[in-house]
């Protein structure tokens, strides 16, 4: 890419863009070919259908070359997109609107790792614990709080050794 760089930040739903707005509107005047960012960014966001999802748009003005960077959902849409939900609970800690299994508590904190560039996933997962906490979600059945304590004294340890 040469120097005369135009980006686009736009926050669409993973797994369907579309030409319309907000992305039409503000790559039309660039002169790019709209319909192969949409595919592009809809390829690069299927895993999050469903999910609000930061896609940044870097174009080349004079090449009309493009590259499409995905950022990562918030902890709390990853959680309610695993947990099945709509949102977290109005009740915290009294009221429980789901309930994850610890793999996908795993998961999410895979999913998350290079968004928080943190390389320890122990400190991760204990943050997406936090997390089902305040939204009022349990872990294989159990209060969040006891499962951060269970991570702690090592319960869970065989998920964080690399084999």
């Amino acid at each position: 890419m040469s120097g005369n760089k135009q980006v686009v930040d736009v926050l669409i739903s993973g797994g369907e863009a579309t030409a319309g707005p907000p992305l039409g509107p503000k790559l039309g005047p660039l002169g790019i070919n709209v319909k192969a960012v949409v595919d592009r960014i809809n390829e690069l966001t299927k895993d999050f259908r469903g999910m609000k999802v930061p896609v940044k748009i870097i174009v080349d003005v004079d090449t009309k070359e493009f590259q499409v960077e995905v950022g990562i959902p918030t902890v709390s849409a990853l959680i309610a997109k695993e947990a099945g939900i709509e949102k977290g609970s109005s009740e915290p800690g009294r009221k429980y609107v789901g309930d994850l299994t610890f793999d996908q508590i795993v998961k999410i904190s895979k999913m998350i790792i290079p968004k928080l560039k943190i390389n320890n996933l122990k400190s991760v997962v204990l943050q997406v614990i936090g997390t089902c906490v305040s939204m009022g979600i349990k872990i294989d059945g159990k209060d969040p709080k006891i499962v951060t304590k269970e991570v702690k004294e090592g319960f869970y340890d065989r998920y964080f050794t690399e084999s």
